[in-house]
């Protein structure tokens, strides 16, 4: 992952660096890794799209009218990148932080996990971020505080310049600040910071959940990672976001919260020819316990909930944003065992193996209504 402006020039991370201080280790989430559930539902990438969410909470039957929980004793799942390309994060992330409340005190759970755009903004990769997301965060102090960021921000950049005995063009810096950098700008940044009010919250989530022996997780699993184990993955991924933060931010590449072969980053088992790539699932379901994984990351063409390697693998990402298909979906585990696929004016049953068969390698099946 490169930490730098779409246009390849300077690092963002040397922008934001001025705002992220490095986190003191904090206590994980609680243990997702063995839980049962009476029902599930699970639901893929958000970006920012409150009122879609909303609608599927509806569709659920988890939320009433004010987005308030009523699932009782259902276990959500929301399986990350609910922040950036869309103007309504801070909604989303409000409304998640009050679900996983709101759940647990009517019996059931919230389980938020990381996505990719959630790593990328606690490490201060902010190209994704909708510009009309900062207006959320802007207060009466935002001009004030952003002209004090700006001379600071110049400051550094001309001390480094002639450190480095370069030239240094103030009037372009300047302007490159003001683009990448609008009111609310330093006030979004303080509250994704580690002690922020979202930052905080953020490092304290899960990357991987098992619910009635089904693997939820943002991006997919090679075998070298699922080895780690469910623990062994939320645990590693919290301490580089945590206690080996400054590490993370220098090498990211190299960790499992930002590499590309990282449980938030690898397409895999989206991807991959599910005959050449199934001996490879086995063991990665095998080492993770489970009888099949839920994956989102990867949109799927149709809009649709896509079931591949027998059921092994579902994948949930719809492209829920209006800036991909607009579309509605959660995936359902009922209490009787039963997968579907849940949609607004229908329901897909999904074929979901029991544990312990071996995934057979057949084309990729949409859960069509």
């Amino acid at each position: 992952m490169q930490l730098r402006t779409p246009d390849g020039g300077m690092p963002r991370v040397l922008v934001v660096a001025l705002l992220l201080g490095a986190p003191a280790a904090s206590l994980a989430a609680e243990d997702v890794c063995d839980v049962e559930a009476p029902r599930v539902v699970a639901v893929g990438d958000i970006h920012g799209s409150y009122d879609n969410f909303v609608k599927v909470l509806q569709m659920a039957g988890i939320a009433d009218e004010d987005a308030h929980w009523t699932g009782g004793t259902t276990h959500l799942v929301q399986t990350g990148d609910f922040t950036d390309r869309g103007k309504d994060t801070r909604k989303v992330m409000d409304l998640l932080k009050r679900l996983q409340k709101e759940a647990k005190d009517a019996g059931g759970r919230a389980h938020i996990l990381l996505g990719n755009h959630e790593v990328m903004n606690i490490l201060g990769d902010l190209r994704y971020v909708d510009t009309e997301e900062y207006e959320s965060f802007r207060t009466m102090d935002s001009m004030r505080r952003i002209q004090r960021f700006y001379a600071s921000a110049l400051s550094r950049a001309s001390d480094r310049a002639r450190a480095a005995g370069e030239e240094f063009d103030e009037d372009a810096f300047r302007k490159k600040l003001e683009k990448e950098a609008p009111l609310g700008f330093v006030e979004r940044m303080r509250a994704f910071s580690a002690d922020g009010e979202y930052g905080s919250w953020l490092r304290d989530l899960n990357v991987v959940a098992r619910v009635n022996g089904i693997v939820f997780l943002h991006g997919g699993l090679t075998p070298e990672v699922a080895a780690l184990g469910c623990e062994g993955i939320n645990k590693t991924v919290h301490r580089e976001l945590t206690s080996d933060f400054d590490k993370t931010r220098a090498q990211p590449g190299a960790t499992l919260a930002a590499g590309g072969g990282g449980p938030l980053w690898y397409r895999g088992l989206a991807v991959e020819d599910e005959v050449a790539y199934a001996p490879a699932l086995e063991q990665v379901l095998a080492d993770m316990d489970a009888r099949a994984i839920v994956v989102a990351h990867t949109v799927t063409k149709t809009g649709k909930i896509q079931s591949r390697f027998d059921g092994r693998v579902v994948m949930i990402d719809v492209g829920m944003a209006p800036a991909y298909n607009d579309s509605i979906a959660a995936l359902e585990v009922a209490g009787d065992g039963t997968v579907s696929a849940l949609y607004p004016d229908s329901r897909a049953v999904i074929s979901m193996p029991p544990a312990g068969q071996a995934p057979a390698g057949v084309p990729a099946v949409a859960a069509q209504p």
